[in-house]
């Protein structure tokens, strides 16, 4: 194929080399500021300017460190886009997996560790492109602002968040942003090859609920106990049905899905519609109303005294105009013996599927994925989009992944081995210089 000229050995190799030596880096994230990225900041850095580029290392916290460089374009008056990708990642148990999850071991063409699909197999995508376009004499129609950022698996305060509120100037004239997950191959198990291109996300809300009571023996009876309190609040939230709620991505999402089932777009029965898609609806049905899942609980210090206070912590997630719903429906059931409060919050975004990014990101995975359908989804996590949204940057999700089938990408992510074959990052490297060079 003609395109792939365009991509020479070094970088195939490069690319497979670049995933492996971030992975070997371990910048696991623990949360509350346990994390250091700076050695791979630094090995970026390093690889950037090879590529003749001028890398700025910026900090917020000592350690905490984030990467920011641009590669100027041949139209001076095309607006920037921005090329994101973290450098932190999840903890990993070494004696839950098969090989050491730092090792970035190379076996049967499969690289593997932390970080494998979220997301250093990214960032040694943009590293490797760059690297290429400046052994090549290539520059993009528009400038590209690649930044490399801490804290995404945190709170991003000392990364994306940091970037945006104190370095906005870095970022100027970008108006819209690519980053993790997306154009991945989703198959459906019926010899269909799917690649989801993400034009939204749910917005988050970490919640911190307190229940508050009269403290005293446990062998007495006690008609405001805090962990009762707090217990019941937690079932109705756990036991919650959130009713159904559509934006634009996700209408766009099941009418393209629909007809690539041929079956009716019933948007008025959602549920009876995600049943004729097969595993397809997987794509869906986590962004089709908001969620609340209770995932931690503290309360009490000994077995015989009830306490006076019980706390419990709850993952929330709103769908873009979702966002009253969900703090009206927290306030009717946590009931009036329960406080909440957000311990994390950021927006959710919408992104539109009929912007010529958009359409040509879809046309660089019809390239290299001519038997692959792409179409729209919402992420239901999220990323540093959210931070970026802030300088008024559009933010889509776009690492493109040719995966083979039985290959569970989803399942992947802050999972137990963790790994991406070869030639998943060949054809991702050939992709998103396609679309970078034509955006």
């Amino acid at each position: 194929m003609a395109e792939q000229q365009h991509i020479d050995e070094q970088a195939l190799d490069e690319v497979v080399r670049f995933t492996s030596d971030l992975i070997r880096i371990d910048t696991t994230n623990r949360g509350g500021g346990d994390c250091r990225e700076r050695p791979a900041a630094e090995y970026a850095a390093e690889r950037l300017a090879g590529a003749g580029l001028a890398p700025t290392l910026l900090e917020r916290t000592e350690g905490r460190t984030n990467v920011v460089a641009r590669v100027e374009g041949t139209d001076p008056s095309a607006d920037a886009l921005l090329l994101h990708g973290h450098l932190d990642v999840v903890p990993a148990r070494a004696e839950d997996w098969s090989v050491h999850p730092f090792s970035g071991e190379i076996r049967d063409g499969v690289v593997w560790g932390r970080g494998a699909v979220d997301m250093k197999n990214m960032d040694a995508m943009i590293l490797a492109v760059v690297r290429n376009w400046a052994r090549l004499g290539v520059r993009p129609r528009r400038d590209i602002v690649i930044a490399f950022t801490a804290d995404e698996e945190a709170s991003a305060e000392d990364g994306s968040g940091f970037l945006a509120d104190a370095h906005p100037g870095l970022f100027e004239g970008c108006t819209e942003g690519v980053s993790e997950a997306g154009a991945f191959t989703f198959h459906d198990g019926s010899g269909r090859e799917i690649y989801p291109i993400a034009a939204g996300e749910r917005g988050t809300a970490w919640l911190k609920l307190t229940a508050r009571g009269r403290a005293g023996h446990g062998s007495k009876p006690n008609g405001e106990n805090a962990v009762t309190r707090l217990a019941k609040a937690i079932t109705r939230i756990g036991g919650h049905e959130w009713p159904t709620r559509l934006t634009p991505t996700v209408r766009a999402a099941l009418t393209e899905l629909a007809a690539l089932y041929g079956v009716e777009a019933d948007l008025d029965d959602v549920d009876g519609l995600l049943g004729k898609l097969g595993s397809a609806a997987a794509l869906v049905e986590p962004t089709v109303r908001n969620s609340a899942n209770p995932t931690m609980l503290e309360a009490g210090y000994k077995i015989n005294v009830v306490p006076a206070e019980a706390v419990a912590f709850v993952d929330g997630r709103f769908l873009p105009g979702g966002e009253d719903e969900f703090r009206a429906t927290l306030d009717r059931l946590t009931g009036p013996d329960v406080e909440w409060e957000f311990h994390h919050r950021e927006v959710a975004l919408q992104a539109p599927v009929d912007s010529v990014t958009y359409a040509r990101m879809r046309a660089a995975v019809e390239e290299f994925a001519p038997e692959g359908h792409v179409v729209p989804f919402c992420m239901s996590g999220g990323t540093d989009a959210k931070q970026f949204s802030r300088l008024g940057i559009t933010g889509y999700g776009f690492t493109p992944l040719k995966l083979p089938e039985g290959f569970d990408y989803a399942a992947l992510f802050h999972g137990v081995d963790e790994r991406v074959p070869v030639e998943a990052l060949h054809f991702g490297v050939r992709v998103l210089d396609r679309f970078l060079r034509t955006a």
